[in-house]
C-alpha cells in the first residue's frame, strides 16, 4: 500500500460518546496531519446517516461499540455508501462485529500506526476536486453590502426585531437591491416564526457548498426562501443546535462572503453568546459561537435588544459588553423592547442603561436606545403578514442614520499628505578608511 498523493486523503466519519478518549485523540491526529485524513465528528448515528445520504464520498466510519445505535443497520447503510466500517471495541459490549458486516475492529487504546494500517487495508482515498481547466473564480464583490447583526437574550424579541428590520430595509430599497434575513442562531427559530414547513435548503447546505469552491450569486440566492409579503429572502438556520460541529470555519467565512456578494442588505439573527477562546479558554466554544461572532465582527451595525425591566436592562448591558469584546470596533445600537409610553419612564431607562453599559464597556460607545412599543404580533407572524409601522420604522431609521454617519466619518477622515521624493532628506553609510 502507498500513502496518499496529490491531494488524496482519507475522509473519515466518527461517532462515539462525547467523552470517548479515542474520539479526541483521532481528531488531534487529523488536525496535526500525522494521519492523512479529514476527521468529521458526528454527534449521533442520525447525523452519520444524513452524511452518508448526502452523496459525498467517505473513506470509512469509525464507530464506538458503546453507542447503542451502532448496529447491523448502520453498518449496512455505511457499506452501501462504499464507506468501510471500523468498530472501536468496548469491553462492556461483546459482539462479532465482522460477522455483522464491519470491515475491521480496533482496540479502545489503538495507536496511530494501528489506525493507519486499518485505513490503508480497508478504506479508499478521496480525491479533492482539482480541475485545472476551470479558472479560479474572481473574489466576490462585497463592498456594496450592508450587514446588520441583531442579538439579545432569550425572550426579548430579538428575532422579531430582525424580521422588522429586514421588512423595513426591503421597503427602503424599493426593489433596487435584495435583502436577506439569515438565521445564524444555534437554536434557529426563524423557520418557525415564518411558518416555513421545509427544513432544507438552508445554512448547512450553503456552508457545505463552500467546502471545495464557491457559488455564484444566483445559486446562493436559490438556497433562500422568498418571503413575498415582506419582500425579503430568508436563509434557514441549523436544523439541530448540535450540527454546529459539522461546520468548518473557513467554509463559514467563504459562505458569508457569498451572501454579501449576492445581497445589498444582510440582516443576521445571532445569539447573544459571543464568547471566544480568549474568554472561555476553549477553542470548541469559539467554534460553537463562530456564526454569531463572524456576523457581529463583519456588521456595520449590531443591534442589541433587551426588555424594559430591571433584569432586562442588566442583561442588555451584559450583551453590549459581550459584543464589544467580540468585535471591539462595532457600532452598537441598543433597543428596548416592550417599552413604556411615558417619557419620564423612558428617560429613566435611558439613564440606567447608559450607566450599566458604561460599567460593562467603559471605553465603548452605545447608541440609542431605540424604544419599541409592546405589540401583539403572533397572529401577523403566523399569517406571514407585514409587521406594524411602529415596530419597523424606528429600527430602520436608527440603523440608516448610523450607517450614514459612519460613511460621513469615513469620507471626512483626513488623508495623509503626499510626500515629494527627497523632501525628507537622505541617509547614507558613512565613508570608511
Amino acid at each position: 500500500m502507498t500513502m496518499a498523493m496529490n491531494g488524496d486523503r482519507f475522509v473519515v466519519l466518527g461517532v462515539a460518546p462525547a467523552r470517548a478518549p479515542w474520539f479526541r485523540t483521532v481528531s488531534q491526529w487529523a488536525n496535526a496531519a500525522s494521519v492523512p485524513m479529514e476527521f468529521l465528528k458526528c454527534l449521533s448515528p442520525e447525523e452519520v446517516r444524513a452524511r452518508l445520504a448526502s452523496g459525498q464520498p467517505f473513506s470509512a466510519l469509525l464507530a464506538d461499540a458503546g453507542v447503542p445505535a451502532v448496529d447491523r443497520d448502520l453498518v449496512s447503510a455505511a457499506t452501501r455508501a462504499d464507506c468501510a466500517v471500523v468498530v472501536v471495541e468496548d469491553k462492556r459490549v461483546r459482539r462479532d462485529w465482522v460477522a455483522l458486516g464491519a470491515a475491521a475492529t480496533l482496540p479502545p487504546d489503538f495507536d496511530r500506526d494501528q489506525l493507519l494500517a486499518v485505513l490503508l487495508q480497508h478504506a479508499v482515498h478521496v480525491t479533492q476536486p482539482d480541475d485545472p481547466a476551470i479558472p479560479e473564480a474572481p473574489p466576490p464583490n462585497t463592498e456594496h453590502c450592508v450587514v446588520v447583526g441583531v442579538t439579545g437574550p432569550g425572550g426579548t424579541g430579538a428575532s422579531t426585531a430582525a424580521i422588522a428590520l429586514a421588512q423595513g430595509a426591503a421597503a427602503e430599497s424599493g426593489g433596487r437591491s435584495r435583502v436577506l434575513l439569515a438565521d445564524f442562531c444555534l437554536r434557529a427559530e426563524q423557520a418557525m416564526l415564518h411558518d416555513v414547513r421545509d427544513v432544507a435548503p438552508g445554512l448547512q447546505e450553503l456552508i457545505d457548498a463552500h467546502r471545495f469552491g464557491s457559488l455564484p450569486a444566483s445559486e446562493t440566492r436559490a438556497l433562500a426562501f422568498r418571503i413575498a409579503e415582506r419582500r425579503y429572502d430568508l436563509l434557514l438556520g441549523l436544523r439541530r443546535a448540535r450540527f454546529w460541529s459539522a461546520l468548518r470555519p473557513k467554509s463559514i467565512d467563504a459562505a458569508f462572503e457569498s451572501l454579501m456578494a449576492a445581497y445589498g442588505t444582510l440582516v443576521c439573527d445571532v445569539d447573544a453568546d459571543l464568547e471566544g477562546e480568549n474568554e472561555s479558554g476553549s477553542l470548541d466554544v469559539e467554534e460553537r459561537n463562530g456564526l454569531s461572532r463572524l456576523a457581529v465582527q463583519r456588521a456595520d451595525v449590531v443591534i442589541a435588544v433587551g426588555a424594559a425591566s430591571m433584569k432586562g436592562l442588566h442583561s442588555l448591558a451584559v450583551t453590549v459588553g459581550g459584543i464589544h469584546t467580540a468585535a471591539p470596533g462595532a457600532a452598537v445600537l441598543a433597543v428596548v423592547n416592550f417599552a413604556p409610553r411615558s417619557p419620564r419612564a423612558r428617560a429613566e431607562i435611558t439613564s440606567a442603561l447608559h450607566d450599566l453599559a458604561s460599567g460593562a464597556s467603559p471605553d465603548r460607545q452605545v447608541f440609542g436606545p431605540v424604544f419599541l412599543p409592546e405589540r401583539k404580533v403572533d397572529s401577523l407572524l403566523r399569517d406571514g403578514a407585514r409587521l406594524p409601522v411602529p415596530l419597523v420604522q424606528p429600527l430602520t431609521r436608527a440603523v440608516g442614520a448610523l450607517i450614514a454617519e459612519g460613511a460621513r466619518r469615513e469620507r471626512a477622515m483626513p488623508q495623509p499628505p503626499a510626500v515629494r521624493p527627497g523632501s525628507l532628506g537622505s541617509w547614507a553609510e558613512p565613508a570608511t578608511g
